[in-house]
């Protein structure tokens, strides 16, 4: 297969481009930055901005049968923008359609959409989470992406290209970004963690888990579309991830058992709030849809 990957300097975007290289794959990575580090067997695709795609990207993807789309605007810690929704609705939204709109005229067979589970909310107090459920996103971020995830649905009603929305909760591995980083980084300072208290079950998924799902949608000669949920199928709490990252470390972790309240007030005062309450609540994936529709199985357990 020829797969064009976009994102392919980013984390995901990354990993998939090696992986498929390696399956016997040819790809082009399409990246924003000229010094991106990029596999070497890679044919490489510079576009500086992805909400204004060259006037040659259809002629471009006329070759390829495969989009994995990882390039989005994801999210901001400390966000400076008045209105950040616009800026979410340009990348996430109106520059996905245009280039699902440009595939699918090329001929593309499959348009891989990566999303997120931020689209069903923050938490699971009502159980798992299922691709089924009533979308409540919830920030500007989820908002894009289930706006993005409607208009290729009303997209495909009219081609035949197949359009699939994988929807990933934290992905984690050496080297993840974001709220995994902060956690390896707590943990490696050796200092005391009040993160002793956060038993709240919670779904998580390894690079290499979203990789492997990644590589054998692209495999696959199955018919799909719609949202799928991705994760590892194990669910464990908070503290418990901590306690993986540090026995991976090979360090003893001191984590104190501060009440989920008392962590909250104080990550307040550090500007930290949301980031503990996000660690504090369930928020959990039932996965037997994808099981059962993609023929796939989650191969590393946590």
């Amino acid at each position: 297969m020829h797969v064009l990957v976009t994102g392919a300097s980013g984390y995901v975007g990354r990993a998939v481009t090696r992986r498929l290289l390696d399956d016997g794959h040819a790809v082009t990575a399409m990246f924003r930055r000229q010094d991106s580090a990029l596999p070497g067997a890679a044919s490489a695709w510079l576009v500086p901005d992805i909400c204004a795609l060259p006037t040659d990207a259809a002629q471009r993807l006329q070759s390829m049968q495969c989009v994995i789309h990882c390039a989005a605007r994801v999210h901001v810690l400390r966000e400076t923008l008045d209105t950040p929704i616009d800026a979410f609705r340009k990348t996430n939204v109106d520059a996905t359609l245009t280039l699902a709109r440009a595939a699918a005229a090329a001929g593309v067979q499959r348009f891989i959409f990566l999303s997120t589970i931020g689209i069903h909310g923050s938490d699971s107090r009502s159980g798992a989470f299922r691709h089924d459920d009533t979308p409540r996103p919830q920030s500007p971020y989820a908002v894009s992406k289930w706006e993005a995830e409607q208009a290729l649905s009303a997209l495909a009603t009219g081609v035949p290209m197949q359009t699939i929305h994988l929807r990933p909760p934290l992905v984690y591995g050496r080297d993840a970004p974001g709220n995994f980083a902060l956690l390896r980084k707590a943990v490696a300072s050796g200092l005391p963690l009040p993160l002793g208290a956060l038993h709240q079950a919670r779904s998580f998924v390894s690079l290499d888990n979203l990789v492997n799902l990644l590589a054998h949608l692209v495999a696959w000669k199955g018919q799909a579309s719609g949202p799928y949920l991705v994760s590892d199928g194990q669910d464990v709490s908070t503290t418990t991830f901590v306690r993986a990252i540090a026995q991976a470390m090979g360090r003893r972790p001191l984590l104190l058992p501060v009440p989920e309240s008392l962590l909250t007030a104080l990550a307040g005062l550090l500007g930290r709030a949301d980031q503990i309450r996000k660690m504090a609540v369930p928020l959990t994936l039932d996965i037997t849809h994808t099981r059962r529709a993609l023929g796939w199985n989650p191969p590393w357990s946590v």
